[in-house]
């Protein structure tokens, strides 16, 4: 499998006959997975099918997922206010007795305001049934799109962690060489110091000074921490080959990555360590910058 990103866009246009509709979905970083459905009236049904195709298919992310419809020309069924014609009916009977007026055409009487009422003619169950095959078919259209997207960003989020993670292992490399030589730069700068703050004759014996540079460079130590973060390495190095929704563990790891980092720091009793353990912290927190966009 392979790493996927939580941003994705995608949106697609279909028709049938005068009946038209579009779905867009979007997806951005999220703690876990968060549905929003934006649904016209009439097609709330659908709710459950778009969640549940989603929630089947992708593991974290904030997604949006909104249809709209339109039809060219909307179907509409004629209707007689039978109580506005009544009113119409009295009114002209009067007029007419009162007046000896001609009786109005019929069309006239159709013209007057509020006596014919045109209503949206509910669609055929058949050709409504089509309609909601045809959206429910787009919007896994739709979502394969973004989910290609989304893939996509991923590779390129694997090949910039990838290089972070070359980079942890470079400077951890190069820490691991300066530790190796520390307790006899240890021993050079304690005698050098020594020398400087006391007079010959009060000068150290060997044995005591083995014990000091024992002591001080078994705090100085950074040996466990320069192997947990090789094991650290080998496990993000994992992580991306295997694939999949690995968000979660890879965000875990650059906590331990960080965790090292200033272990290494307060330790370091070497100016060339303390550098590197710097540019680790710099390189960690890029590394995790990245990790953030991982489903």
């Amino acid at each position: 499998m392979a790493i996927s990103s939580m941003t994705g866009f995608a949106r697609i246009d279909r028709a049938i006959d005068d009946f038209l509709w579009n779905w867009e979905l979007k997806g951005v970083n999220g703690r876990n997975l968060d549905v929003r459905c934006r649904l016209p009236a009439g097609y709330e049904s659908l709710e459950g099918f778009v969640r549940a195709s989603i929630a089947e298919r992708l593991k974290r992310g904030n997604i949006t997922a909104s249809l709209t419809v339109r039809e060219r020309q909307p179907s509409q069924a004629i209707k007689v206010n039978e109580s506005a014609l009544l009113q119409i009916e009295h009114v002209i009977e009067e007029l007419r007795v009162r007046l000896g007026a001609e009786p109005p055409r019929l069309d006239g009487i159709l013209a007057l305001r509020g006596v014919l009422e045109f209503e949206d003619a509910p669609p055929d169950e058949a050709i409504t049934a089509e309609r909601l095959a045809g959206i429910r078919e787009s919007f896994l259209l739709a979502l394969s799109a973004m989910m290609e997207m989304r893939l996509e960003e991923g590779a390129t989020l694997a090949h910039v962690i990838s290089g972070r993670l070359g980079e942890v292992e470079t400077l951890r490399q190069q820490a691991a060489v300066i530790a190796e030589t520390q307790s006899t730069s240890l021993r050079d700068r304690l005698s050098k110091k020594i020398a400087e703050l006391l007079p010959p004759i009060a000068a150290l014996s060997e044995e005591r000074l083995a014990q000091e540079v024992a002591l001080l460079a078994q705090r100085a130590d950074v040996r466990e921490e320069l192997d947990r973060l090789a094991a650290h390495v080998a496990a993000a190095t994992k992580l991306l080959a295997e694939g999949g929704a690995v968000g979660r563990k890879f965000d875990f790891l650059c906590q331990e990555f960080n965790r090292e980092a200033n272990t290494l720091c307060s330790k370091a009793d070497d100016l060339a360590l303390t550098g590197i353990g710097i540019e680790l912290k710099a390189v960690i927190d890029q590394l995790r910058e990245q990790v953030q966009n991982i489903e």
